[in-house]
């Protein structure tokens, strides 16, 4: 159906490539695989992901075996990861679709090597153990790893291609913690290859282990938030340079003139300190932007000026305080991005928010129209 609201998020598709190919070049040898679960982080995972690979991603990864179908159903071909072990009733979709699930429990090996059985293939499904090295979200428990390496091994229809782990502070550089992790994982491989067990692709790092952790990167890296131009941390921003792939814009859809005095919007939180003119721009809560933006100092760019957000965001709109500036209806707004040299990233929203910048891409809804360039 035709879009009509003047919002919409645009998705510089050449900056994702230009942010694989600095990623790829600083973390060679080992391999790139661009994560694209969430929807590609909010910006699209089909397109993404074809930009990831032209630029040398040698695969992806997502959380989710439907995210993964999707990819396929896309004519996307190269290599799927999945991040988190599927459950049963997905092992013969996983097969179906040429997915790499990690696997954690004899549970998980075993429904898939049964999905193999059913279904007749011929090649050996490749899995990826994951271990549980102090991120205590999934993964087996170290002391469990060979065992299970050795359960994969002893299935004729899986290959153990891969051994894997997560880091929980490494965009904390400095943290031991993540020291303490790697030493865990060193244990764990050493151990499976004392039995004669292949690790394959070993993998541990995300986009903030790769930056500040060299002798982790293994063969290959698990780059998300990178991919999309934005550093994992405050602690980490300018460690490479990156280009942020996305901007949320508007039009303006209305414009009134108001006296000292007036309260705007619910609650009548905000009041003017002096006549002003008052631009409407329809976009709001139920499209990520945040309800408190405007309580936490939050503005938007009209004419290459910033100016506030005027009151408290409603679902489908917010106001902006322009003052004695000359706006009119269909002027554009950037609430993320540049305009006339002046840039509000998501790095401010998220501190202003006290979040994360991942939660401000990601949370940029569906209502919103992805358009790629």
């Amino acid at each position: 159906m035709e879009a009509f609201r003047p919002v919409w998020a645009e998705v510089d598709l050449e900056a994702v490539r230009a942010n694989v190919r600095s990623l790829g070049a600083l973390v060679a040898p080992a391999a790139l695989c661009a994560v694209v679960k969430a929807d590609g982080y909010g910006h699209g995972a089909v397109a993404v992901g074809r930009a990831a690979v032209e630029a040398g991603a040698g695969c992806l990864a997502v959380a989710l075996v439907e995210e993964g179908v999707q990819l396929r159903e896309a004519g996307i071909d190269a290599p799927i990861l999945v991040l988190s072990e599927p459950v049963p009733a997905a092992a013969e979709t996983v097969v179906t679709h040429r997915l790499t699930p990690v696997v954690y429990t004899a549970t998980g090996i075993d429904a898939l090597a049964k999905a193999v059985s059913v279904q007749g293939a011929h090649a050996p499904v490749e899995v990826h153990l994951k271990v549980d090295t102090g991120m205590h979200r999934v993964g087996c428990d170290p002391v469990d790893a060979v065992e299970l390496a050795a359960h994969v091994v002893n299935r004729p229809e899986l290959r153990l291609a891969g051994v894997c782990t997560h880091f929980a502070v490494a965009d904390e550089p400095g943290n031991d913690y993540t020291d303490a992790q790697q030493r865990t994982f060193e244990r764990v491989l050493a151990k499976i290859r004392a039995r004669h067990l292949p690790t394959g692709v070993v993998h541990a790092c995300n986009t903030a282990g790769a930056l500040v952790l060299p002798d982790a990167r293994y063969d290959m890296v698990r780059i998300g938030i990178g991919i999309y131009g934005l550093a994992p941390s405050p602690a980490l921003a300018g460690a490479v340079d990156l280009v942020p792939a996305m901007a949320v814009k508007a039009r303006v859809s209305y414009v009134q003139s108001l006296p000292a005095g007036a309260r705007l919007s619910y609650g009548l939180r905000y009041e003017t300190s002096k006549p002003t003119r008052v631009a409407t721009v329809p976009i709001g809560y139920a499209d990520g932007v945040p309800r408190e933006l405007s309580e936490r100092g939050g503005g938007v760019l009209i004419g290459g000026r910033r100016h506030p957000i005027a009151g408290t965001v409603t679902m489908d709109q917010l106001m902006v305080d322009v003052g004695d500036q000359a706006v009119e209806v269909g002027d554009e707004v950037v609430l993320i991005g540049s305009q006339g040299g002046v840039r509000i990233s998501a790095d401010d929203w998220a501190a202003r928010m006290q979040t994360i910048a991942y939660t401000v891409v990601c949370g940029v809804g569906p209502r919103v129209p992805r358009r790629y360039s």
